[in-house]
């Protein structure tokens, strides 16, 4: 049970750039179970697919009954649950996915859970974890002027995504309370960098500016997100999982609130230094307002100090070290792109943006 955890979703953006800094820092082994939905991504974890202290295991999280054989062969000491739909605009369009993996998937992930640990002797039951990693998009949206997000704001879901994690997020605390499972809830602001679907707004611009094609941007550019580069975040939940109190959340934020417009200038800038042979430079050129989205939140804002004051946790990257690197990083894994990027990828992106 030592240090052994299974990681829910790791083949997606984020729980892959935590197994590979996993691997890498930590000595237990961790076992990765993913149902490889269109965000997830193997060739993410090449690496470490031979590594000795990883292991993956192709299953859906509302099958509790392999769940539940899974922890009875593993033993695990800790799972960290980052398996979940996460895209705004695809839950506006078909939100059934999203009850069905966002909530019922942790509903059946803790029940599985549960059954498990009652069972452990009670010295494993101490030591044992269920942390949950979710969003600040569960408290809602800020006006300009007002305090950011903490763990005592009120949750205010605005859009289906946002509302099945606050589902999960409550169930997740309602086994804390009810029945002692001894969770951990992480909020986390706007991740960006290597092995992000591109989707997500920084990984679209930069290969849409790269082909020459528009740079969709909502509304008037004006909507603020904090962003977080995604092995600062990952560092914060291995320091969460070690040292958080059972029954607690903790916010993790990059503290770099940016207005999207400004993310999208930033992008063509560095690609016009980094990558000036492209289709038309100034990139810049490519940006196009588009019709805004239902239900845009117009301002995330985190305040993240209870992790640093807690647990001693703050990010290490500034945005413009983590920019720089996350363009480079795509300039620089062209294979990587051109996988992700065919079949069914193309047709969203066609039918979302036409």
């Amino acid at each position: 049970m030592k240090n052994r955890v299974i990681v829910t979703g790791g083949a997606g953006f984020i729980g892959s750039n935590f197994i590979l800094q996993w691997i890498a820092q930590e000595p237990g082994i961790v076992i990765n179970l993913d149902k490889l939905t269109y965000a997830g991504n193997l060739r993410n974890l090449e690496q470490v697919s031979g590594h000795q202290h990883y292991s993956f295991v192709h299953g859906d999280i509302c099958d509790r009954e392999l769940v539940s054989d899974l922890l009875e062969r593993n033993q695990p000491r800790a799972i960290v649950h980052f398996a979940a739909e996460s895209h705004v605009d695809r839950s506006i369009h078909g939100p059934d996915d999203f009850v069905r993996t966002n909530v019922q998937g942790t509903f059946s992930l803790l029940e599985a859970v549960r059954a498990y640990w009652s069972a452990l002797n009670e010295s494993e039951r101490a030591d044992f974890r269920f942390l949950h990693v979710s969003t600040d998009e569960v408290y809602g949206s800020l006006g300009p002027g007002d305090a950011p997000f903490s763990e005592s704001t009120p949750y205010s879901p605005n859009s289906p995504y946002s509302a099945s994690k606050a589902a999960s997020d409550h169930l997740v605390r309602a086994y804390h309370h009810t029945y002692g499972l001894p969770t951990l809830t992480t909020n986390c602001s706007n991740n960006y960098g290597p092995f992000q679907f591109p989707e997500k707004l920084i990984p679209l611009m930069i290969l849409n500016a790269r082909k020459g094609k528009p740079l969709p941007v909502y509304g008037d550019g004006q909507n603020v997100r904090d962003w977080l580069y995604v092995l600062d975040h990952c560092e914060a939940i291995r320091i969460v999982l070690a040292k958080g109190v059972p029954g607690q959340n903790y916010n993790i934020g990059g503290w770099n609130e940016k207005p999207n417009i400004e993310i999208v200038q930033t992008i063509c800038a560095l690609l016009d230094e980094l990558s000036p042979k492209d289709p038309v430079v100034p990139h810049k050129d490519l940006i196009t307002y588009v019709k805004d989205r239902p239900g845009h939140d117009r301002r995330y804002s985190m305040d993240a100090r209870k992790i640093e004051r807690e647990l001693g946790w703050r990010p290490r990257e500034t945005f413009e070290t983590g920019i720089r690197k996350t363009v480079e990083w795509y300039l620089s894994n062209e294979a990587w792109i051109e996988e992700v990027t065919s079949g069914s990828y193309r047709q969203w992106i066609a039918k979302h943006y036409a």
